[in-house]
């Protein structure tokens, strides 16, 4: 059983017990950011490092987190700028257009040992892969982080009616994107 976010931000705000509270958050929220970042980024060694990053902000962050929104919607914010950038960096480094990029990620899909390109799941994340990253990051957090779109608009700093439509399009290009593939 967890702590509650009220009882770990305790624990993080005395230094007696800021790693115990720390190990705690680690412990409650790693798993589920790490699978935001890796569903982004495709590569587990990539998203280890995503996630190793997004740690280390939220260490240094968290003595200032202000608890204007829940614990989980912050922690998400900085996994997803982390990736983000992350995603940006690469694409400097490999001075890729953003098409090159995709065909990347649609490559790092297929070259995963279990990709079986006749199985539903791996055509859907190489459908997910073929969405600009906009779409590609609401679709990541409502299809599999179930997401409300009030929690979204918290993270991304977007509308909720942007986001919809997002969301929208995105669904209706994968469903392209399967039937087509």
């Amino acid at each position: 059983m967890h702590a509650s976010d009220q009882e770990l931000l305790a624990l993080f705000s005395k230094t007696a017990t800021k790693e115990q509270g720390f190990t705690q958050l680690v412990k409650k929220y790693q798993e589920k950011i790490y699978w935001h970042i890796r569903r982004m980024v495709i590569d587990h060694a990539d998203a280890d490092d995503v996630l190793q990053n997004t740690l280390i902000k939220i260490w240094k962050g968290l003595e200032n987190f202000r608890e204007e929104s829940q614990l989980f919607t912050w922690l998400y914010r900085i996994a997803t700028n982390e990736t983000l950038s992350f995603l940006a960096q690469q694409q400097r480094k490999a001075t890729q257009s953003l098409d090159e990029m995709t065909e990347s990620l649609s490559n790092k899909v297929k070259a995963d040992l279990d990709f079986n390109a006749n199985q539903l799941e791996w055509r859907l994340q190489l459908a997910i892969q073929e969405l600009p990253e906009k779409q590609r990051l609401v679709f990541h957090l409502r299809y599999y982080d179930a997401m409300p779109y009030e929690e979204m608009s918290k993270i991304l700093d977007t509308s909720e009616g942007a986001l919809k439509a997002s969301y929208h399009h995105a669904a209706k290009k994968i469903e392209t994107f399967i039937k087509n593939y």
